[in-house]
């Protein structure tokens, strides 16, 4: 079994927002799928799963705000019994340019509240995460504001290929390769 989850905040407030990245991405690959979400409220989560062959994949999109992205995901984790090694978590990251993917197997929170929730849940930096860019609002700008603001008309098209890759190496991980070689092949 296999588990991705997509950050982000619930609400139509903050639908479209960079900060929901990892939820745009995670609605991208159901819509892919053709699958739609249940929410479970015991675990603060909406919900939604399919098969590749017989491997069973979880798309996960917290529904505790980002902050508290941990408090969903290692209840999620233990009950369906899903090791380290098959969850991504997917992200935001204001370091990176417009429309950068990264991935990578651990590190640190960079900043990003959500990671450090799962990072204290987890009691790891041990974990697999795509990152996409989203830019930084620069010196003298309220970064909380850029965040759970929009794109711009001119970032939609380099977002929507960051996606594009993103759900992409989301289904070859979800093929049966390790995460390295997903990472070799999408970096």
């Amino acid at each position: 079994m296999k588990m991705i989850v997509g950050l982000g905040n619930p609400g139509e407030k903050y639908l479209n927002t960079r900060h929901n990245v990892g939820f745009i991405t995670i609605d991208k690959i159901a819509y892919r799928e053709g699958i739609s979400f249940k929410h479970e409220k015991i675990f603060e989560a909406d919900v939604a799963s399919f098969f590749v062959g017989v491997e069973k994949v979880y798309l996960v999109k917290p529904t505790t705000f980002i902050n508290e992205s941990g408090r969903a995901v290692k209840p999620l984790m233990t009950y369906f019994n899903i090791p380290l090694s098959d969850l991504v978590i997917i992200y935001d990251d204001l370091d990176m340019d417009v429309g950068r993917v990264r991935l990578r197997m651990k590190g640190s929170a960079g900043g990003h509240n959500g990671v450090k929730s799962l990072i204290y849940y987890l009691d790891t930096q041990k974990f697999n995460r795509i990152k996409l860019g989203i830019g930084h609002p620069g010196q003298g700008q309220f970064v909380v504001n850029y965040v759970l603001g929009n794109f711009l008309k001119e970032e939609k098209e380099v977002m929507n290929n960051a996606l594009k890759t993103t759900v992409d190496a989301v289904s070859y991980f979800s093929h049966g390769h390790s995460f390295m070689e997903t990472m070799n092949r999408f970096n």
